[in-house]
């Protein structure tokens, strides 16, 4: 019943990318262990180098920890600046070359390569691609190639660092059957503790049960992790759109000239689309204020910034441009504001903040905001906005918020 068409799927990804990056730009931190993340000792550890893994550091560890750990290792806060201009180099060179292509963070990408073979040869197509990606930004990358994107994924991290690694039809069982559970995509340390407890250690073991059994043992979850335990994974490419936005808009019953309502409304959307934003894994790299004043003219301004999901710098970009757009003189009928130029991956470039505490707090106001209501958790200045929807537009959309893409 697993049958179906064959695919031809890559899986694409930096190899320590915002190590990677830094290392263009100071040569002097080649083979060295670097830690890139908050730079204070409450900081945390976003990405490290291949040296400093050595030492059992890895992202999401709080600096102190790391430091305890290689205290030889290099610490530099990360310039989300530099990386999303590396990104979009990436991204242009894969449009480039491929029909199918999708982007889950700032780092990594899938291509459907499907019925390519017979024109190139898909592994000659990658490899040309990955080379090509090397030659023009300097940058280590590695792919995985296979039927599905399980397989291919799990197959880019048997070949790094800087490699390529194909797995075809009809061995995508043998070669997950000897790796750890923890190597299947979507088991974290959790659930891989968990399956560990059950006396799960290796994916053979998973392989050899029957599905009912994982079923019983972690509901849904656990057939998925079987599913993928197989080799089966008939999840489709997601073609990358990358003008994906969210938005907000207030249209006012009686058009206004108030300054402190309209700096008041345009701070809740952008903490209302902010935390949709950090929902849904996301970060946006551009932002758009939309003003329609009563004569109807309608006017926009927007600026390209670093890939964020910052409540604060999300507030102070949307505050700049409001106030550069808007003409004090004159009534205003509606007031708008729009995230664009979405990608995944959210949670990392929001470990550059130097604070671990800011973080924690961040996390803390949002599971409040799922737990008890959008409104659970507000800033002091916009207790009066009521009523801008909160729903998460990536679960679905919300009457407020839409989700745009590039006709």
């Amino acid at each position: 019943m697993w049958k179906g068409d064959s695919k031809t799927i890559l899986h694409l990804d930096l190899d320590s990318f915002f190590v990677s990056v830094e290392r263009l730009h100071n040569s002097a931190l080649e083979a060295k262990p670097v830690l890139v993340g908050g730079t204070s000792s409450r900081g945390v550890v976003a990405s490290c180098s291949y040296e400093a893994r050595r030492f059992g550091v890895h992202s999401g560890m709080p600096m102190r920890t790391a430091m305890q750990l290689c205290p030889e290792a290099i610490v530099i806060k990360g310039d989300s600046s530099r990386y999303s201009k590396y990104s979009t180099i990436i991204t242009e060179i894969i449009k480039e070359e491929v029909p199918l292509f999708e982007k889950p963070s700032i780092d990594e990408f899938y291509a459907d390569l499907s019925g390519m073979d017979r024109f190139f040869g898909c592994y000659k197509l990658a490899s040309e691609m990955r080379e090509k990606i090397i030659r023009e930004t300097g940058l280590p990358i590695s792919f995985g190639l296979s039927t599905n994107k399980t397989v291919a994924k799990v197959a880019t991290g048997e070949a790094k660092p800087n490699n390529r690694l194909e797995v075809p039809k009809g061995t995508e069982k043998p070669f997950l059957a000897p790796l750890p559970v923890k190597k299947i995509p979507m088991v974290g340390q959790k659930t891989s503790l968990l399956l560990n407890r059950m006396g799960i250690k290796h994916i053979y073991t998973l392989q050899a049960m029957p599905i009912e059994v994982m079923e019983k043992a972690m509901g849904k979850s656990g057939s998925s992790i079987w599913l993928k335990a197989n080799g089966i994974d008939t999840s489709p490419v997601v073609a990358y759109q990358e003008r994906k936005s969210i938005s907000l808009e207030r249209t006012f019953q009686k058009d206004t000239t108030d300054v402190q309502k309209l700096d008041t409304l345009i701070v809740a959307m952008a903490e209302s689309l902010a935390f949709q934003l950090r929902q849904g894994d996301k970060l946006t790299a551009c932002v758009t204020v939309k003003i329609r004043y009563s004569d109807f003219n309608t006017y926009t301004l927007q600026k390209r910034i670093p890939y964020t999901s910052n409540d604060d710098k999300l507030l102070a970009i949307s505050k700049e441009l409001f106030e550069k757009l808007y003409e004090r003189r004159l009534l205003v009928r509606l007031i708008g504001l729009r995230f664009s130029h979405l990608v995944g991956g959210g949670h990392q470039i929001n470990l550059f903040e130097d604070s671990a505490e800011k973080i924690r707090l961040y996390q803390a106001m949002d599971r409040m905001r799922k737990r008890f209501g959008s409104n659970a958790v507000k800033r002091a200045k916009t207790l009066e906005s009521n009523g801008l929807g909160r729903a998460n537009p990536f679960n679905g959309m919300a009457p407020a918020i839409m989700a745009h893409r590039r006709q």
